[in-house]
């Protein structure tokens, strides 16, 4: 009997205290179904963005608009490939 197969190992998302703070505002259920299937998107695959021209410096920004359900993240991937959300933005 083969072990189950299971697909590529999902990124850990964690919120900035900004997002943090967009997230707890957000009541309509809409809302937060279009926001859990952008993060798991960009849990799946953390390049899917379009990298953000800036300082190099710090963390590389990334965004990624889903323009289906209108949302759009911006957000960081860490060295342990931890996707760090900085904001949430409906369209």
């Amino acid at each position: 009997m083969t072990p189950p197969q299971h697909g590529p190992r999902r990124a850990r998302i964690a919120f900035s205290d900004s997002a943090a703070k967009q997230l707890e505002n957000i009541t309509s259920e809409a809302e937060i179904h279009a926001l859990d299937r952008a993060l798991v998107v960009v849990s799946v695959d953390p390049d899917v963005g379009e990298p953000i021209p800036g300082d190099t410096a710090g963390p590389q920004l990334r965004e990624y608009a889903d323009e289906v359900e209108r949302v759009r993240l911006l957000y960081w991937v860490t060295a342990l490939r931890t996707v760090v959300v900085v904001a949430y933005i409906e369209v």
